[in-house]
């Protein structure tokens, strides 16, 4: 049991000044001002007083951290997890690029078999599965000897059940159109990405069932204003979340600002895309079967082209209400209710409410993670 008072808590309706939250068994109780909400003698009580409470953070987009790539390695999925809280991350879906399917596979059995005993750290929903169904000339740094078309055989035990929430492919391969129906049919998100789909043919996709868009202007054709491709068409389309990079070096500062504009909290996803790197010091790290060379900025592949991030979700957060014209009252849902509303899981987490699970972050007032806690168990900071 698990009282944090004093805070100011951003719920969905309103930031109540001087508020209070009781969690027991994994969940939110009551919320409200301090005075309203009872406070157990059994309790573990934080004093806020000074901190910001948030609903805990939704990495839709994360390929490995702290030196382990869970392409490489699915198993390693877990103990990253474990260090994930200090960037205010509580859930999360580990990203799989494109690998032989038993590697997916091997992922899906580690998300299903459920956490080791005793851990202690951000929940891991399900793969997002980025590939094999890319187009090769949108590749990036994915291995083009495992790419292939979309094929529902191949995709037969793709499911939130079955360990997948998020798959991303290129909709004007042949076939894709087919396995978007069958994934979203199955509660799966497809995510258009690793793409040279024209207009209509990324329309085409989303008319299929596909709901979002994979790192917006990144591995995709250049947005035009008489050919505006996927990237126009991820912007135009109001049925779709649309995973976007805030680091100012997959796009320019002044483009954060520009898709805040066009997309809002309601469509935008700040996403990391961070690889092994995460949380370590420049060097040499996998991305599945490539080598990304990282410095104080950026991992790149031998040739200089960018291979995922060391962007961490809290940074990206604090990048958009620093650039891109927020609050942090509007930037919040972008790592909270917005990817938690895209993969269905919006009755039970990216909220601060009763009868939602207790993923919260008590933040500084200049936005950096001073405590995490998952299902009410401060994991990172604080008292833990």
């Amino acid at each position: 049991m698990l009282v944090i008072k004093n805070a100011a808590i951003y719920t969905p309706d309103h930031v109540i000044a001087q508020g209070a939250v009781l969690a027991d068994a994994g969940r939110i109780q009551a919320v409200g001002p301090a005075a309203d909400v009872p406070c157990p003698d059994a309790a573990q009580v934080i004093d806020a007083a000074g901190l910001l409470l948030v609903p805990g953070f939704m990495d839709m987009q994360i390929n490995g951290a702290f030196g382990d790539d869970f392409t490489s390695d699915p198993a390693t999925i877990w103990r990253a997890a474990e260090r994930l809280p200090r960037f205010g991350v509580t859930s999360f879906l580990p990203t799989i690029i494109s690998s032989p399917l038993t590697q997916i596979t091997a992922g899906q059995q580690i998300v299903i078999a459920g956490r080791p005993a005793g851990f202690r750290g951000a929940r891991p929903l399900g793969l997002h599965v980025e590939g094999p169904f890319l187009n090769p000339h949108k590749k990036g740094a994915h291995n083009p000897n495992h790419l292939r078309q979309p094929d529902l055989r191949a995709v037969a035990d793709w499911s939130p059940t079955a360990g997948v929430r998020l798959a991303t492919l290129a909709p004007e391969l042949p076939g894709a159109r087919e396995v978007i129906a069958a994934l979203s049919g199955r509660g799966v998100l497809v995510s258009a990405g690793h793409s040279m789909a024209t207009y209509a043919q990324a329309a085409a996709g989303f008319d299929a069932g596909a709901r979002g868009g994979t790192h917006l202007f990144n591995a995709m054709p250049a947005l035009g204003h008489r050919d505006p491709g996927l990237a126009g068409a991820l912007l135009a389309d109001d049925r779709l979340t649309v995973g976007f990079i805030a680091d100012g070096i997959h796009t320019h500062p002044a483009v954060i600002k520009l898709v805040w504009r066009a997309l809002g909290s309601g469509r935008l996803a700040l996403v990391t895309d961070a690889t092994a790197a995460l949380g370590m010091p420049p060097g040499r790290y996998r991305l599945g079967d490539a080598e990304v060379m990282v410095d104080a900025a950026s991992c790149r592949l031998a040739d200089g082209a960018l291979a995922g991030s060391i962007l961490s979700l809290d940074q990206a957060l604090r990048n958009l209400v620093a650039v891109g014209g927020c609050t942090l009252v509007e930037a919040l849902p972008t790592v909270t209710t917005t990817p938690a509303r895209a993969i269905g899981l919006s009755h039970v987490r990216g909220r601060i409410a009763a009868g939602c699970l207790a993923d919260m972050v008590l933040l500084t007032p200049d936005l950096h993670v001073h405590a995490t806690i998952v299902e009410g168990d401060v994991v990172y900071g604080a008292a833990e």
